[in-house]
C-alpha cells in the first residue's frame, strides 16, 4: 500500500475534541471543590491543562517517529524492566488511603500502572508478531507471552488497584485472541482466575462492602451505597437535554470524585442524554478508526500495537461509564482523555501518537 502523506485526521480530531471537552468538564465539576480545598477554582483544570499540553507535544513527537523503531528487543525489554521497577517502587512510597499507587518526586506524581497498560501492548505486539502460527505451544508461546502481563497485573493488584489490573487482563486476553489463541485456553485461564477474583471481591473487606453496596445500595445510602446513589441521581436528573453546563448540583459536595472517576455522571447531569450519547459516540468513533488501522495494517507488529492501544481505551471507557450508571461495582478507573489525572492523560495521548504514526502507513 502507498504510504500516506499524513496521519488519520479523523482520529486526531476525535482525540483533540475529547481532551478539550475534558478540560471544560473538569473546570465545571471541580471549580467549587477546588476553591474550597485550594483557594483557587482553577487548581484541577490548570494541572490537567499542563499535562494535556505535555501529552499533545508527546503525541506530535511520537506521531513522527516510525513505529518500527519500537520493534526491537533493545527498546522493549528495557522499557518492560523500567516499568516493573516503577511498579515495585510504589511500595517504598508513602501510601494514600491505604493504597500505594504513586511515585512522588518533589512536586511531581507518577502512577506507574498507567504506564503498564501501553507497555503490555508493546511487549505482546513484539512477542506475538512472529508466533501467530505457534499459539498451541504452551511453554514456548503462551506461558512466555503471559509472563510480563501477569507480573504487572500481580503488582497492580497488590497496590491495590483491581480495576486497572482487570483492564490489563482484558487487553492481554484480547491481544492473545487476535493472535489466534484457542478458546479453550482462554476458558482455562478464566477458570483459574475465577476463585482468585472471587476471593478478592468477597473476602477483602473494602471490596466486599462495594459489592454489597452495588447489589443493594439503598441498604446503606449514607455509607457504602453513597457513591452509586449519588451517581444515579446525577445521571437521572439530567433528563434529555441536561441542566446546562456548570449548572449541575451533585458536584456540590454530594458526588465523590466528580472530576475523576465520576465525571461522566456530571456530563449526564449537565448535558443530559444528548451529551452522554455524544461522548459515547466519540469513543465509538475513536474505536472504529483505531481498529480500522489495525485491520488495514499489513505489518503484524503494527496490527497488534493498533489493536491493543485502541482496546485499552475502549475497555477503560466501558468500565468507567458502566460504574457511573451502576452496571458495574465502583472502581477507580478514569474516563480516558476526560477525567482529571495527569499521568493518565499524558500516557494516553502519547499512546495515540504511536497509533497515529501507524495510520500513516495505510490508505
Amino acid at each position: 500500500m502507498a504510504k500516506r502523506v499524513g496521519a488519520d485526521k479523523w482520529l486526531f480530531g476525535t482525540v483533540l475534541a475529547l481532551v478539550l471537552f475534558g478540560l471544560v468538564m473538569i473546570f465545571s465539576t471541580s471549580a467549587i471543590l477546588a476553591k474550597a480545598q485550594f483557594g483557587s477554582p482553577y487548581h484541577f483544570v490548570i494541572s490537567q491543562l499542563i499535562f494535556a499540553v505535555l501529552g499533545i507535544i508527546a503525541l506530535f513527537v511520537l506521531m513522527r517517529v516510525d513505529y518500527r523503531k519500537y520493534n526491537n528487543p533493545k527498546v522493549v525489554f528495557p522499557a518492560v524492566a523500567i516499568t516493573a521497577v516503577l511498579l515495585l517502587g510504589v511500595f517504598f512510597m508513602g501510601g494514600m488511603n491505604g493504597a500505594h499507587r504513586w511515585i512522588r518526586v518533589g512536586g511531581l506524581t507518577l502512577q506507574p500502572s498507567e504506564l503498564a497498560k501501553p507497555l503490555i501492548v508493546l511487549f505482546l505486539a513484539y512477542f506475538l508478531q512472529s508466533r501467530i502460527h505457534q499459539m498451541d505451544d504452551i511453554k514456548g508461546t503462551l506461558i512466555r507471552a503471559a509472563a510480563v502481563p501477569l507480573l504487572f497485573i500481580l503488582l497492580i493488584v497488590k497496590e491495590p488497584d483491581l480495576g486497572t489490573a482487570l483492564v490489563c487482563a482484558g487487553v492481554t486476553g484480547l491481544m492473545l485472541a487476535l493472535a489466534g489463541i484457542r478458546l479453550r485456553w482462554i476458558g482455562i485461564a478464566a477458570a483459574a482466575a475465577a476463585p482468585v477474583l472471587y476471593y478478592m471481591l468477597f473476602h477483602v473487606a473494602f471490596r466486599r462492602a462495594r459489592m454489597l453496596a452495588f447489589m443493594n445500595p439503598e441498604a446503606d445510602p449514607r455509607g457504602a451505597g453513597f457513591h452509586i446513589l449519588q451517581s444515579l441521581i446525577a445521571v437521572g436528573s439530567g433528563g434529555f437535554f441536561g441542566k446546562g453546563l456548570t449548572e449541575g448540583m451533585q458536584k456540590l459536595f454530594y458526588l465523590p470524585e466528580p472530576q475523576t472517576d465520576f465525571i461522566y455522571a456530571t456530563v449526564c447531569e449537565e448535558l443530559g442524554l444528548i451529551g452522554a450519547l455524544c461522548v459515547l459516540a466519540a469513543f465509538a468513533f475513536l474505536g472504529y478508526r483505531g481498529l480500522r488501522a489495525a485491520y488495514l495494517s499489513t505489518d503484524p507488529f503494527a496490527r497488534f500495537l493498533a489493536f491493543g492501544m485502541t482496546s485499552a481505551i475502549l475497555i477503560q471507557a466501558f468500565f468507567n461509564m458502566s460504574v457511573v450508571i451502576a452496571l458495574l461495582p465502583t472502581k477507580g478507573i478514569p474516563l480516558p482523555f476526560i477525567s482529571s489525572g495527569g499521568t493518565s492523560v499524558f500516557i494516553t495521548l502519547a499512546s495515540m501518537g504511536v497509533l497515529l504514526n501507524i495510520t500513516r502507513e495505510i490508505d
